[in-house]
């Protein structure tokens, strides 16, 4: 045979050796959700509102048909389940959720790889660390040699377990959260390069519990000192030998013994990784005395006196210690009873003031039937969390009603001499100005905007000419030695404020499968 002829059957082979070469098999699946075990709320399996199979793709959007990560892998989604903020999960919505999730996983078996989104605060009646349980029964499942990369938010929480059987890990670096998705996107080529290059699982996982239990208000990335400690992290994780770093702040709402910051560092240089988790968590263990809240505090009255005596407009203030998007019931009446209460809103003519928002079923009921411009009069809230105040009393004009909302169903505005207040079917969190203008509300015009927060997310931030937090009461009190702690590690800063120092060395953890 000629040279000619040999040199194309060798540069044809390698063509087809590349055209066919197999792409990996990556699994997605997650169950997100953070909720306090100090509301009475329980959270049930539809507010999840799970997905299944393609319908997972819509949630990423780096995942769309034509990007390049979607052709990179065989993708097969299993389960995804996101709910707002709660109380703790019942067992039976819990089991059911990891079941399917299970179920879903065994029909493509095997897998290269496992995507896992998850939250990292989710409670479940009678069960501690769910997320390392979820983990655990998903490795017996899929085994031990899949590589499974993990992204969470900074707020979750990471167990031992959990850190011994992800091989990968990742989380928010800003709270507001504005870079989640670039994070979940950062876990997912985290995964495929280490598949692609043929590494595999990471050599070292270094792992240093801090003891530190604080809300995510007191350690803002807008703000320092967590500015300074999360910006950090991104060079950390950039040196060579390391895959990736984080700083979790962990969840304070949760009286679980998980529940307080960790560090984690992933690579293959054991040095660069012991050696840079521990110097980040002594960096977030230094600054502990330095972290204060995002914004001025102050009790519901003075709040509102400072915002009525203010010229600048529109003055927020977050009702922190129900919020909805930190596990709040998102229905204590406390505030809003103490808002109708003043003279100074008794008035159509006096301080515009928008209340966002109470759940109230049955007067969205009577309000639809009234319709825009009718009387309503009834109750609203304290159905789930009456320890505070009971439901409220409203009677007023009802001013914008709007159906189809995926969390609210039904809302509507009711005005309550110079008050607007939202009533939903179902608590709904309220972040950006579109929530307002589909309602016909003009919060930038307004003297004051209330609403069920805590650090204001960034529309709200923008649109802000002065800002309040005001520490109300509820199920994620801001005031977190007024928590009934009883579960957490001691001793824990700030709970503990002259503890001793702690030992912040890290700790290798092993791989999935192996004792510890």
């Amino acid at each position: 045979m000629k040279p000619i002829s040999l040199l194309l059957i060798f540069f044809c082979g390698c063509i087809t050796a590349c055209t066919t070469r197999r792409l990996p098999r990556i699994a997605i699946a997650g169950l997100a959700i953070e909720s306090s075990t100090f509301s009475p709320a329980l959270t049930q399996e539809a507010a999840f509102h799970a997905k299944y199979g393609d319908s997972i793709f819509t949630s990423y959007p780096f995942f769309r048909p034509d990007s390049p990560l979607r052709r990179q892998a065989q993708w097969f989604p299993a389960v995804m389940g996101r709910s707002l903020p709660g109380g703790a999960v019942t067992r039976e919505a819990y089991e059911s959720l990891v079941k399917q999730t299970l179920e879903a996983l065994k029909k493509n078996m095997p897998y290269d790889g496992l995507f896992f989104d998850i939250h990292g605060a989710m409670s479940v009646v009678g069960l501690d660390d769910p997320e390392g349980d979820f983990i655990t029964r998903i490795r017996k499942v899929i085994g031990n040699q899949t590589l499974i990369s993990t992204s969470m938010d900074l707020h979750g929480n990471v167990s031992w377990r959990l850190a011994q059987n992800t091989d990968l890990i990742t989380c928010y670096r800003m709270a507001p959260h504005e870079d989640a998705m670039k994070t979940k996107q950062r876990a997912v080529t985290n995964l495929l390069n280490r598949l692609e290059s043929g590494k595999g699982k990471p050599k070292y996982k270094a792992w240093v519990p801090v003891p530190i239990l604080l809300p995510g208000e007191k350690t803002s990335t807008r703000i320092e000192p967590g500015k300074s400690v999360y910006k950090a992290v991104a060079p950390a994780s950039k040196q060579s030998g390391i895959i990736d770093a984080a700083i979790w702040i962990g969840y304070a709402w949760a009286d679980e013994p998980r529940n307080h910051g960790v560090v984690m560092v992933t690579g293959d240089d054991k040095e660069k990784v012991t050696g840079t988790a521990e110097q980040l968590a002594k960096g977030f263990w230094n600054a502990r005395r330095d972290f204060a809240f995002v914004a001025p505090t102050g009790d519901l009255k003075t709040c509102l006196d400072k915002a009525l005596a203010s010229d600048k407009h529109p003055f927020f203030i977050s009702d922190s210690g129900d919020n909805p998007t930190a596990g709040g019931a998102g229905d204590v009446t406390w505030t809003i009873t103490q808002i109708l209460a003043r003279p100074e809103f008794k008035k159509e003519d006096g301080p515009t003031l928008i209340y966002a928002s109470i759940p109230g079923p049955e007067l969205v009921q009577k309000a639809l039937a009234a319709g825009v411009g009718g009387h309503v009069d009834g109750y609203a809230g304290a159905a789930v969390d009456a320890r505070y105040a009971p439901p409220v009393h409203l009677a007023g004009t009802v001013t914008a009603i709007k159906k189809g909302d995926k969390d609210a169903e039904a809302e509507v505005v009711v005005k309550v001499g110079s008050v607007s207040v939202i009533v939903t079917k179902k608590r709904k969190p309220y972040h950006k100005e579109k929530d307002f203008t589909d309602l016909n509300l003009q919060p930038r015009k307004a003297a004051i905007v209330v609403v069920k927060i805590g650090y204001l997310e960034p529309e709200l931030y923008n649109m802000r000419a002065d800002w309040l937090l005001a520490l109300t009461p509820g199920g994620v009190d801001q005031d977190l030695e007024r928590l009934p702690y009883k579960r957490i590690q001691r001793p824990m800063f700030p709970l503990d404020k002259d503890m001793p120092e702690p030992d912040l060395s890290a700790r290798l953890v092993p791989t999935a499968g192996k004792a510890k």
